[in-house]
């Protein structure tokens, strides 16, 4: 199971790597959404996963339906048909999103609050969570109640409590402990 949770890495890298050569990422990044968003819609990603259908037809119908798409998008495209692994191309264009991002030095961070968060304290966190990564940072806003108050922000696998019910917990867990 590993190894097919790292197939789409794998394409996306070397993808990034054939588009980083050919200075088309921004091309790539493009066609690879427009391709994942037409390969989930409808029922043309069953259509092309169907191994009851013949591996030529499935090809011809990929080749028909993205044929708008540059040459090298759509050969990966294309391969991902022939290796029966078409469902997972809404994960390869996220991978190199990611990857791109990355390159960039671009974070994505998100910021969940008691209460929706005013233009200016959203610029603050921002600017706080840019001196703490040292890259620019795309932050995104959610509002949780049941955080009482404060706010809670995940940047990648980091996770940085300062809610009221976090800080509640921590006490009680304290108390429990014998801590205090």
């Amino acid at each position: 199971m590993a190894r097919r949770a790292s197939a789409p890495r794998r394409y996306a890298d070397a993808a990034f790597e054939i588009a980083s050569r050919d200075k088309a990422v921004e091309t790539w990044r493009k066609e690879l959404d427009a391709a994942a968003e037409t390969s989930t819609a409808g029922e043309l990603e069953r259509v092309l996963a169907n191994p009851a259908i013949p591996l030529d037809q499935r090809v011809a119908v990929a080749e028909k339906v993205f044929a708008e798409l540059s040459k090298p998008v759509r050969n990966l495209v294309l391969l991902l048909v022939r290796r029966n692994r078409i469902e997972q191309l809404p994960r390869v264009a996220a991978e190199f999103r990611r990857l791109d991002d990355r390159h960039n030095g671009l974070t994505h961070a998100t910021a969940t609050s008691a209460a929706p968060l005013e233009a200016d304290e959203i610029k603050a966190v921002t600017a706080r969570l840019e001196e703490l990564t040292g890259g620019r940072i795309d932050l995104e806003t959610a509002v949780d109640p049941s955080l009482l108050g404060g706010i809670v922000v995940r940047v990648g696998d980091r996770l940085i409590d300062g809610s009221v019910r976090g800080r509640l917990e921590r006490l009680r867990n304290q108390l429990a402990s014998g801590a205090l």
